[in-house]
């Protein structure tokens, strides 16, 4: 008898006894995927398809895996690595033009930033000016 990963009790049995996991530990079922699919034969089609995984999915983990070890199997942060929007220079410029004039609403700045060339929203205009403490007292930006 092989190694096996019981997908509802999160125990991984081998021949000499079994090791229970959390329940939602992804980086043990991601590698009980690896090795029931590469070490005890069951195939990447069916491996990635006990474990809710497309076959595309299967092989970029095993690649992963494989060079980068174990490690490389937990999930990282999802979404946008940088504030692409606004910008250190960006901010810089809300924040002159706040001080230049500090009764121009969000609205206001981010239409002057438009016709410098700088597509950006008023809403991150908004979170700009209250995140510096920007806004007038007792209103919104």
């Amino acid at each position: 008898m092989g190694i096996e990963f019981d997908e509802l009790r999160s125990v991984l049995k081998g021949g000499a006894g079994s090791l229970a996991f959390p329940v939602d530990d992804l980086v043990i079922r991601k590698l009980a995927m690896l090795i029931e699919g590469e070490c005890e034969g069951l195939g990447a089609d069916d491996a990635a398809a006990k474990f809710g995984y497309s076959r595309a999915r299967y092989y970029q983990l095993r690649a992963t895996c494989r060079d980068a070890g174990v490690e490389a199997l937990i999930a990282g942060k999802r979404g946008p690595q940088k504030n692409y929007r606004r910008s250190e220079e960006i901010v810089r410029r809300i924040i002159r033009y706040r001080f230049l004039d500090p009764d121009a609403s969000a609205a206001v700045v981010a239409q002057k930033l438009k016709q410098d060339g700088v597509q950006i929203s008023v809403r991150s205009v908004e979170r700009v000016i209250t995140d510096y403490g920007l806004q007038k007292k007792g209103s919104t930006p």
